[in-house]
């Protein structure tokens, strides 16, 4: 990002950075390190005996000093305002490898690089002086809001102002609830000079266009004053663990590692010529969704920067975040590690740090995670891991739905899949309002009947590699049992395409993209037929530059804008806004039916490449989590979402591969 587009401040307040930890903490915040948002933060995680992120530092207000001036390296938004002005002395903006801005003060460059610590729990910053210009003083005011990150701060008489001097730095602990912050440094001998003040009247303008309260008072307890001197770069470490004694060590050792990383094989991304830059980008930031959770399971943050782990996504994402990359067994290692969470056929809607911390819910968790399983199986996952892990987990998840044995759910005599009526969400479709859910889809969704007739195929086909017949004879009749079901009840032959919901009393028939996902199954009671006229229906009438709106134009209920109040947003979240993930299946769908010619092809490399654009435009090197269905396709939603980016990634993926199958059963 140049000096021009730097100076632009109401456009760069609108892009957003983000360094993640690799254990679901993070820092993010836009070009100039002015927060747009309550969430932003140099130092963001779940201090211990938490279960929400916390941000503890929001930044440092930054100036350099020489005898008789002062320039301001910092600027915020107030009320009508900003101030200080510190842009103007920004020269340019990077993001790879790390954050890193360059200041040009008269003949001098100071460049600022953030970077957080994957080895340890910390956030570097490192100041560095280039050339040959004279020293300067740096003045770092740390700035600790010390709250949750979905809340906000106003100034009060329960904050703890005092100021511990520990070596090389200091700890202070606002608030006894949550941990002491250590701030350490790399200058030698540097001091601070107590100076507690509150910073009123902050701006979060992204909280403000969402509807929510957007303003704060955040605290400051004083200021470091340290030497930059040219050739001898400054590291201030943050920590709410262990004060980090060397942080010019610890910045090495970490600067190094992420170096390795993205030199390694793997970080790059398959795809053809044209949308090649596309994929290398998001191949890059993939990792940004992987984190180690409690006990060491690896798991997948849903987006940033307000999600956690929600089962559904993590199952969804996990296979475009890491096979197209190569990394096949950090695949099957997250899959396994899942399994200490299932209970009576169920995986968790919501991870806690236990399963008797985790939300349970929908059916179609676990229907999601065989999906997963098949991708590992197909990407060459061990033969070992398949069959003594991963394939009884679906047998008992299939079978618990059998039996009956999953709350909410049941199987009619047709094989047919019901969700009961509840005040929870039942699919993917998951926008609430104050007397429910949005799409209520209780009953007999169409993408969680053809996932089930997915899982049934697959262990039929399982068994019978086996060589367990009787096993596999009995997955049949089931399957094909569901065959007759799934095309008598959600087939709409005069159009042509698929109904999206069935019960008894009503059939829903509403235009929408799951019955994309049914025809991009690898294993679908759909022909390929079928199929092909369900791609051309979504063609023409779901398909965006962004995405596969959640409901055609033409059906009296379509929002195509999710600006607005909170209410209106989630009403439109499934109301037409337009979902980047479904590119993928849609990709897939359309590969199936059509086959693989370069006029195919091509069409599909155009659809994809539609998202570079993106790259820029809110989280910068992310996929936004939805846009409006309606041009100009508005950014909406989390700046960042793992099953945007792991989607676009799977069907970059499936460009290169060969055609894939169009059978309708194993």
């Amino acid at each position: 990002m140049d000096r021009e587009t730097c100076h632009k401040l109401e456009l760069v307040h609108t892009r957003e950075w983000l360094e993640t930890d690799g254990r679901g903490g993070y820092a993010s915040s836009t070009p100039l390190f002015a927060p747009s948002r309550r969430y932003h933060g140099l130092y963001v995680v779940t201090p211990e005996g938490h279960t929400a992120r916390h941000v503890l530092l929001s930044r440092f207000d930054e100036s350099l000093h020489v005898p008789g001036h002062a320039f301001a390296l910092s600027i915020a938004r107030y009320p009508g305002r900003w101030a200080p002005h510190g842009h103007q002395y920004v020269e340019s903006f990077e993001l790879c490898p790390w954050p890193r801005t360059t200041f040009l003060i008269g003949g001098a460059r100071v460049v600022r690089e953030v970077l957080l610590a994957r080895g340890r729990d910390a956030v570097l910053s490192r100041y560095s002086l280039l050339g040959d210009a004279p020293p300067l003083e740096l003045r770092l005011r740390p700035m600790t809001p010390y709250r949750r990150a979905d809340h906000l701060t106003h100034e009060n008489i329960d904050l703890d102002p005092r100021v511990e001097r520990i070596a090389s730095g200091i700890r202070l602990r606002p608030y006894p609830s949550l941990p002491a912050l250590s701030i350490t440094h790399s200058a030698g001998p540097g001091n601070f000079e107590p100076d507690p003040v509150w910073y009123r009247n902050l701006e979060f303008t992204q909280d403000l266009e969402r509807g929510y309260e957007g303003h704060e008072d955040q605290f400051s307890a004083g200021f470091f004053h340290l030497a930059l001197t040219s050739g001898a770069p400054l590291v201030v470490a943050a920590t709410a663990g262990e004060p980090v004694g060397d942080p010019s060590a610890l910045w090495a050792k970490e600067s190094a590692q992420r170096l390795r990383e993205l030199e390694a094989p793997g970080s790059g991304a398959p795809g053809p010529a044209g949308v090649q830059a596309l994929g290398a980008r998001l191949a890059l930031t993939a990792d940004a969704f992987l984190y180690r959770a409690h006990g060491g399971r690896l798991g997948v943050i849903t987006g940033f920067p307000w999600y956690g782990e929600r089962g559904r996504d993590t199952f969804l994402a996990l296979p475009g975040l890491l096979l197209p990359r190569g990394r096949v067994e950090e695949c099957g290692e997250a899959l396994c590690d899942a399994l200490a969470y299932l209970r009576g056929g169920r995986l968790p809607a919501i991870f806690g740090n236990t399963p008797e911390l985790s939300t349970y819910g929908p059916v179609d968790v676990g229907l999601w995670f065989a999906r997963a399983v098949r991708l590992y199986d197909l990407a060459g996952g061990t033969a070992a891991r398949l069959r003594e892990r991963l394939l009884p987990a679906l047998r008992e998840i299939a079978c618990a739905l059998v039996d009956g044995g999953v709350e909410g759910a049941r199987l009619d005599d047709k094989g047919t899949l019901f969700q009961a009526e509840s005040a929870e969400p039942a699919t993917w479709m998951d926008s609430r309002g104050n007397l429910g859910p949005w799409t209520p889809r209780h009953g007999a969704a169409v993408e969680t009947n053809a996932l089930w007739y997915f899982l049934q195929a697959y262990l039929e086909l399982a068994a019978r590699a086996d060589g367990n017949l009787a096993e596999a004879r009995q997955w049949e009749t089931r399957r094909r049992l569901c065959t007759r079901s799934f095309l008598r009840r959600f087939w709409l032959e005069g159009e042509r395409r698929l109904a999206d919901l069935w019960r008894p009393e009503q059939v829903d028939t509403r235009l929408r993209p799951n019955m994309v996902i049914a025809a991009a199954l690898e294993f679908s009671p759909l022909s390929r037929g079928k199929r092909t006229d369900i791609v051309r229906h979504a063609r023409a009438e779901l398909v965006t530059p962004r995405g596969l709106r959640s409901l055609a134009p033409f059906e009296k209920e379509y929002l195509g804008s999710g600006q607005g109040t909170l209410e209106t947003r989630e009403e439109a979240s499934h109301q037409g806004t337009a979902w980047p993930w479904l590119s993928g299946f849609y990709c897939e769908a359309y590969l199936r039916a059509y086959g693989r010619d370069e006029y195919r092809r091509r069409n599909l490399e155009i659809l994809l490449a539609g998202f570079a654009e993106n790259l820029d435009q809110q989280g910068l090197g992310f996929v936004s989590e939805s846009f409006d269905g309606d041009p100009p396709h508005r950014p909406r939603g989390a700046v960042a979402q793992a099953c945007s980016s792991a989607e676009i990634l799977r069907a970059l993926a499936l460009l290169e591969e060969p055609a894939p199958g169009q059978e309708a059963s194993p």
